[in-house]
């Protein structure tokens, strides 16, 4: 295939994540609605973790049954270093967030207080959540982007298009995700930043993809699997806290396995594909 066809699957695979994006939209969500919206989400986000850490543990497994050694630490520390950049880097970026918001909030001059309430919407904790969604599934992404280059640049056209298709239903249950605290939290975003979210989280699909047809590596690939894992992590345990903070635990329950299980069935197609 043509580098021009190669990026345009890529490009193709990302776009998808916009198809879930606009639920961000909805005007006034009832508390059962935005219950229910932030379950999914984490059950999507669960299976998430589990998928991206199968992967990234995969060489290493491999590695060990082999008794390759050397292999096994670099691959081992490579996947502890994201997890812990990932988890840990995003609790102190948050602790970080936050000082400067109640900073911001406190008045400092006449100005002070129309310049705060000018502040844009997404320093909110809901956009805030919804920053870190779409960034730690972009990474995500990029591992992705990375399998269809490689598919792709050794011509295996079949199996490239299968992921093409399979990356591209994961990515619309993504994209339903990242906007998921927004609409739980019952801020309606702009057009804008629906876009802005669309292209941290689907973005990289495009660019591992280019990536992908020069570049095939293990060690990186765990790095951003690591990363992706760890982030992905973090966001779940802050969904939880609104989950438990909303008292419906029966629908919540529902909502989280309905979640989970249209990530497997999303990941059915990567799966009959060999990926």
């Amino acid at each position: 295939m043509s580098s021009a066809n190669i990026a345009l699957l890529g490009a193709i695979a990302g776009f998808t994540i916009y198809l879930g994006l606009p639920i961000g939209r909805l005007r006034r969500p009832t508390p059962r609605l935005k219950a229910g919206l932030n379950a999914v989400a984490i059950g999507i986000l669960v299976f998430l973790v589990w998928d991206v850490l199968a992967h990234a543990w995969e060489p290493v497994d491999e590695s060990l049954s082999k008794h390759e050694w050397g292999t096994v630490a670099s691959g081992g520390a490579t996947l502890a270093a994201g997890l812990t950049i990932g988890l840990a880097g995003l609790v102190h970026y948050d602790a970080w967030i936050t000082r400067r918001r109640t900073t911001a909030a406190r008045p400092a001059g006449p100005g002070a207080a129309a310049t705060a309430e000018l502040a844009p919407r997404t320093r909110s904790q809901a956009g805030s959540l919804a920053l870190m969604i779409a960034t730690g599934i972009g990474l995500h992404n990029f591992a992705e982007g990375l399998a269809i280059g490689n598919s792709a640049a050794k011509g295996e056209l079949s199996l490239a298009l299968l992921l093409i298709v399979g990356f591209g239903l994961h990515n619309a249950t993504e994209g339903f995700g990242i906007v998921a605290p927004l609409a739980a939290e019952g801020e309606r975003p702009s057009w804008l930043t629906l876009l802005w979210l669309g292209l941290i989280g689907g973005g990289p699909t495009f660019a591992g993809t280019l990536v992908g047809q020069h570049l095939v590596n293990d060690t990186l690939s765990i790095a951003f699997l690591g990363l992706a894992a760890g982030s992905i992590l973090y966001v779940v345990i802050e969904l939880l806290a609104v989950a438990r903070r909303s008292g419906l635990k029966t629908l919540t329950t529902w909502c989280i396995l309905i979640g989970l299980l249209l990530g497997f069935a999303t990941d059915a197609v990567v799966t009959a594909a060999g990926a």
